[in-house]
């Protein structure tokens, strides 16, 4: 019998983290398999359906939404719903706790963030979350940590699974690296990324022969443009030409489908995450880089010092450029460390790809499902 998934998040066109998460979960979860699975996409405005698998719409600020979104969701087996702050409405998201009521259907919830020193509102809500949840997951051992120690939750109800990663495509072989290496940062650009020290890093490696370039991949986040237009990739035109580095920094600001975006990261010699936060306890970049068998710098982020920790990177001091072109110019001269990091990757990769991914949610639903039949 074909067990039929309910999702809640955002969604594909929309551009953020959760969307792109949610997609790739439900092909891996349900197309793939030639399943069942409906999702309600989370909007602060009304849109058209995208894709007939979009089945309802969560308005942002709706005060009857949750019941409509939980009434679709109801025919599902099992629902899984992602949470981050901000995206259901209310005080800290609070929205969510009307839609979790709402289901007669066991829910997991996937929590994207785990606030260190969450306001005491936000920690009553997470908590109320967890409350109201039939299993919660974390992708990091990290965020499951600060959920035992910070929060008063159940954590029996919490497991562990990784962020996805895309598997390598078949039959490609090994990118031409007998030119400029590339160092690439891709994501949604927005203050807090760290380009600017990314930036001035690359100035401390021009004497390099050949000296490296620096690409910067991927489109402004939509909620920084609205705020605030491009003025934070103006601010770093501004200093790639103040440093006169313009022949080694390049903005890519064009849209990449899967493949394409595949393929710029295999180009890369090093995939630099300069981040500015100490809080992040998810990277889905930093699951695709090392899935992707890159080595990696990154500033010492929580999901950073976890994944790296076995050898696939070198972690950073945050707000450092010459801790970050220190790390970047050992991995670009050593092709020792390089080969090791990409060897340390290959041990982790498997376990991260949907696939494998998507496996640990089917066993936890049919869990779930078993449970709520003997309840």
């Amino acid at each position: 019998m074909t067990t039929r998934y309910g999702f809640v998040s955002t969604y594909p066109p929309t551009q953020c983290g959760l969307a792109t998460f949610t997609s790739a979960l439900f092909g891996a979860l349900v197309t793939a398999d030639g399943g069942d699975g409906r999702v309600v996409r989370v909007v602060e405005t009304p849109q058209p359906w995208p894709t007939a698998e979009v089945v309802g719409e969560l308005l942002v600020g709706d005060a009857q939404g949750p019941w409509v979104a939980a009434e679709l969701l109801n025919a599902s087996d099992v629902v899984i719903v992602q949470h981050e702050y901000g995206v259901y409405g209310g005080r800290d998201g609070a929205a969510i706790l009307t839609l979790l009521d709402a289901l007669r259907v066991p829910c997991v919830v996937v929590l994207h963030t785990v606030l260190t020193e969450p306001s005491p509102h936000q920690r009553l809500v997470l908590e109320a979350v967890v409350g109201r949840a039939d299993a919660v997951v974390t992708m990091t051992a990290a965020a499951w940590d600060r959920l035992a120690v910070g929060y008063a939750v159940d954590m029996r109800k919490v497991s562990v699974i990784p962020h996805g990663a895309h598997e390598p495509t078949a039959g490609h072989g090994p990118v031409d690296r007998t030119g400029r290496p590339t160092v690439l940062t891709w994501g949604l650009i927005g203050p807090g990324k760290g380009i600017e020290w990314g930036i001035e890093a690359m100035s401390s490696l021009a004497e390099l022969d050949p000296a490296p370039r620096y690409v910067v991949s991927g489109h402004t986040h939509p909620k920084v443009l609205l705020r605030e237009g491009e003025a934070y990739r103006d601010r770093l035109r501004a200093q790639v030409r103040r440093l006169g580095l313009g022949a080694m920094v390049t903005f890519d600001g064009r849209y990449r489908d899967a493949a394409s975006l595949a393929e710029l990261v295999r180009s890369a010699d090093v995939v630099l995450l300069p981040y500015d936060s100490t809080d992040q306890v998810t990277s889905g970049v930093l699951i695709e880089a090392v899935a992707a068998l890159r080595p990696v710098v990154a500033t010492r982020f929580p999901h950073a010092v976890e994944l790296l920790g076995g050898g696939a990177g070198l972690l950073v001091e945050h707000k450092n450029p010459t801790a970050i072109a220190a790390a970047l110019r050992q991995v670009l001269t050593r092709g020792d460390l390089a080969a090791g990091m990409t060897r340390a990757a290959a041990a982790t990769a498997p376990t991260l790809h949907w696939p494998a991914v998507a496996e640990r949610y089917r066993e936890l639903a049919m869990r779930l499902i078993a449970a709520s039949l003997v309840a």
